[in-house]
């Protein structure tokens, strides 16, 4: 299927007609995005933590220290609330009710799974890095061993899944549009500057040609 099947807990309900449940338009957010936040229950105490995540087709991967809480925690078979969001613009209307923010944004509902294939588990990371770099993966020194089981990785469904996304400018009162003040959209794309040598890099090692032509989005 094209798209997911919308559930009580994922069908948005504020402002439907900007939800969306196409893969397409799922999938090109999360690829997009960095930081996905990760919300959970443990002993009673609510938690949402900001992590790193990768896709790979239908599964959303998530990793970080075999010692972290969450990841012990979503081990376990806690239900996961995971969302990501973009921020495109800055909506300034003539009125201060009518502000807004350009954004598309996914929520993904489920229960997530510990990797212990250890070629599963290998693929994760370098889905991770290539997530934030591609083409890294190839020129650097791949996790050994003892990294590997200092590592928790986890597998999370994309079954429940839902987007929810806002474009173009302000809309105002009828009777505003009359009034003296600027309206409109402050773009905030995302722009990469001029990569910054590490103090140990050895003389003489360039710039990979992947990070000279890197974009995002």
């Amino acid at each position: 299927m094209s798209t997911f099947t919308p559930t009580a807990r994922t069908q948005v309900k504020r402002l439907p007609k900007r939800g969306a449940y196409d893969r397409e338009t799922v999938f090109r957010i999360l690829d997009e995005a960095f930081v996905c936040h990760v919300g959970f229950v443990a002993d009673g105490q609510p938690y949402v933590i900001p992590t790193n995540f990768g896709r790979s087709g239908e599964t959303l991967y998530l990793h970080g220290s075999a010692a972290s809480r969450m990841l012990r925690t979503l081990s376990e078979g806690v239900p996961v609330c995971v969302t990501v969001t973009l921020t495109d613009g800055l909506v300034l209307a003539r009125s201060a009710f009518h502000h807004s923010v350009n954004y598309r944004s996914v929520v993904v509902l489920g229960t997530a799974r510990l990797v212990e294939d250890a070629a599963e588990k290998m693929e994760a990371l370098r889905l991770f890095t290539e997530h934030i770099m591609k083409g890294r993966w190839e020129e650097i020194r791949w996790p050994t061993e003892q990294e590997l089981k200092a590592t928790t990785v986890l597998a999370l469904p994309l079954e429940e899944v839902s987007a929810k996304v806002r474009t173009g400018g302000p809309i105002d009162d009828e009777e505003d549009y009359s009034l003296p003040v600027w309206a409109g959209v402050v773009p905030l794309p995302v722009v990469p500057a001029e990569p910054i040598r590490d103090a140990r890099l050895g003389a003489g090692t360039e710039i990979p040609r992947y990070m000279r032509a890197y974009r995002r989005g």
